[in-house]
């Protein structure tokens, strides 16, 4: 019998360079699976007009209808935008993509507050590259879950394409950092972080699990395909979730 084919589309800002790399080596680990990417235009992170713009539905659904075309099994929006924009967003998303296509639909941030709720967190180290404003907004956002993440540490970045510069040291001393001020988890939120490859690094260094949304999302959509997620288990406590 003839392994079964899973396809993930993942829905991908147009100046990220490390969710695809980091995204096709976790899949590799999935016997029969393949990741299939769809971009439209993201160059920054910021509140203004112009910026808040680059996330109406309608781009990311043209992109979506383009990975329809590959008969994936479930669309992915491989980005943190709710963070900044309201939760719902990505609720009212993940519908829209699904009755424009048929296919299932989840998001990173999505995945994550799955995560968060099934784990009981309550106090949650927060880890970014962003803005000020935009952290500050992330944070408001988390408190309306009952989540605290008054435990935080960003960059104060917002061009779209710096955030996978930033060096694995940088991103090691800020998970540290929240990691120290007594959280139950920490999340690096944001897709263009090469953080995921360190994660299971982080965990056994620090007691605490750690959660990447670039994982959170390929995790969740494996979920949605039918995948055993447990094939995620070299990348840390996230392939041990049911």
């Amino acid at each position: 019998m003839s392994e079964k084919r899973i396809r993930l589309g993942m829905l991908t800002p147009s100046s990220n360079t490390v969710l695809e790399p980091v995204t096709q080596a976790m899949v590799a680990s999935v016997p029969g699976a393949s990741a299939h990417f769809s971009r439209f235009r993201v160059t920054e992170i910021a509140l203004s007009d112009s910026a808040l713009a680059q996330f109406d539905d309608s781009a990311i659904l043209r992109a979506a209808e383009l990975l329809a075309d590959a008969r994936v099994d479930v669309i992915g929006w491989n980005g943190t935008s709710a963070g900044w924009l309201g939760f719902e967003a990505d609720h009212r998303l993940c519908e829209r993509i699904t009755a424009a296509t048929g296919i299932p639909a989840t998001t990173s941030m999505l995945a994550l507050n799955d995560i968060l709720a099934a784990t009981g967190v309550k106090r949650l180290g927060l880890v970014t590259p962003y803005r000020d404003d935009v952290q500050a907004r992330i944070v408001a956002n988390y408190a309306t879950l009952g989540v605290d993440c008054s435990s935080e540490r960003h960059l104060g970045l917002q061009e779209n394409f710096s955030f996978s510069e930033v060096e694995g040291a940088a991103l090691t001393g800020m998970v540290e950092a929240v990691a120290a001020e007594g959280v139950d988890a920490v999340a690096v939120v944001c897709t263009n972080l090469r953080a995921a490859p360190l994660v299971a690094g982080w965990e056994a260094a620090l007691g605490l699990p750690v959660y990447d949304t670039i994982a959170t999302v390929v995790w969740k959509s494996l979920a949605v395909a039918g995948a055993d997620p447990s094939a995620l288990k070299d990348w840390g406590r996230i392939g041990a979730l049911g």
